[in-house]
């Protein structure tokens, strides 16, 4: 038995442990409060479940599910995912709920559409006040655990031209959150007319989607 069917048959075990009911893997779009559009890129999850459910033997609902942060996170996916452009602001409680869900078991993806980086950092902050941004290297597993990046995330659009970086809160040697810097990887899982981005580049985002999501169930560390 070759390594990528082992790695299929261990991804199908562990995507049923953090499945909705029905058995399938999801992604929870958080809803949060400030000002922000937390909804933009709203073809982006539809696309890249569609990807993930073609191209792996994981069960995907491919409709995205979304909730505020407070109560209703608890109800949500253990995959949540979290975008925007502009200004984001987490309540006390909301912090607190937050932190728990994460360190009860669930992952964040956060994906800095520009605009949304001070902000984002500033509100982590109040989740996390003694946890620092961790820059992933290039030979993490997250790069290589399905499709190969050796140069760690795709550009997908310019910015302020710097180059991106994949940073990382951990609580001990398990990633909770991903925040994908100077990428912009949900632009990249949107529909080929929103942005007209060629075709090699919407692959490769919707390959490195695809990591961050095996990554998760899989969790190496």
């Amino acid at each position: 038995m070759n390594y990528k069917i082992i790695l299929i048959f261990f991804l199908y075990l562990t995507s049923l442990l953090v499945a909705d009911e029905d058995g399938k893997f999801s992604i929870t779009r958080i809803q949060y409060s400030g000002g922000g559009d937390w909804y933009s890129d709203q073809s982006s999850i539809p696309n890249l479940l569609k990807f993930i459910d073609k191209n792996t033997d994981i069960s995907v609902e491919i409709i995205e599910k979304k909730s505020k942060i407070g109560e209703h996170i608890f109800n949500a996916s253990p995959y949540l995912y979290l975008t925007g452009h502009g200004n984001i602001k987490f309540s006390d409680y909301e912090s607190i709920a937050l932190r728990n869900h994460l360190l009860s078991g669930s992952f964040l993806h956060a994906d800095d559409n520009y605009g949304l980086d001070e902000s984002f950092r500033r509100e982590m902050k109040k989740v996390f006040p003694d946890k620092e941004w961790v820059e992933l290297p290039y030979n993490h597993k997250i790069f290589n655990c399905y499709y190969n990046f050796p140069n760690g995330l795709p550009k997908v659009h310019k910015h302020n031209n710097k180059p991106p970086q994949a940073l990382g809160l951990f609580e001990g040697n398990r990633l909770i959150v991903l925040y994908t810097y100077e990428s912009d990887l949900g632009d990249g899982w949107e529909n080929e007319r929103v942005h007209n981005n060629p075709e090699e580049i919407r692959t490769k985002a919707l390959q490195m989607g695809t990591n961050i999501v095996m990554y998760s169930l899989i969790n190496y560390e």
